[in-house]
C-alpha cells in the first residue's frame, strides 16, 4: 500500500510502500526518549520505495550498544520524528506511524519489542507477539 507522510508543519513530505499489518511497537529506552512518549510505533518500508517529496530532514546518527549506527530523521522546523534507517546502505526505512496520512488503514500492531522496558501501566492485547529484545 502506498503511504504519504509529513511532519507536523508540512516542511517535510515523503512517500513509500508498506505492508499493512506490519506495525511494531518498541518499548526500548531510546525510543521512549526520542519520541517523548512511553513507546514508539513504526512500520517498515523497503528502501527502494521510499522517496522524499518535499524538504530535507535533519538527521542524527544513533549508535547502539552493539555499535550499529542508525540515522534518525526529523523536521528541523517543528521537531517531528519521521523515520529511521541504517546509516550505510539502508535496506528499509522505519516510518513513524504518527506521520502517516494513512495510519488508520494500517491495522493494529503485530508485535512489541523490548517489553522488559515497558512501563507497568502500558498494556496491549495478550495475543500481541512480544519480545524482550530485537527478534
Amino acid at each position: 500500500m502506498k503511504v504519504q507522510g509529513q511532519c507536523h508543519c508540512g516542511a517535510i513530505e515523503y512517500e513509500a510502500q508498506v505492508q499493512p499489518g506490519t506495525i511494531t511497537v518498541c518499548h526500548c529506552t531510546d525510543c521512549q526518549t526520542q519520541s517523548g512518549s512511553v513507546f514508539r510505533a513504526n512500520i517498515p518500508a523497503p528502501a527502494s520505495t521510499f522517496r522524499l517529496v518535499k524538504g530535507t530532514p535533519r538527521t542524527y546518527i544513533k549508535t547502539a550498544a552493539s555499535g550499529s549506527k542508525r540515522i534518525l530523521a526529523f523536521c528541523e522546523v517543528c521537531g517531528s520524528p519521521l523515520y529511521a534507517c541504517a546509516a550505510e546502505n539502508p535496506q528499509a526505512y522505519s516510518l513513524r506511524i504518527g506521520t502517516l496520512k494513512q495510519r488508520h488503514e494500517l491495522g493494529a500492531p503485530q508485535r512489541q519489542i523490548w517489553t522488559q522496558r515497558c512501563l507497568s501501566w502500558v498494556t496491549f492485547p495478550a495475543e500481541l507477539e512480544a519480545f524482550d529484545g530485537q527478534p
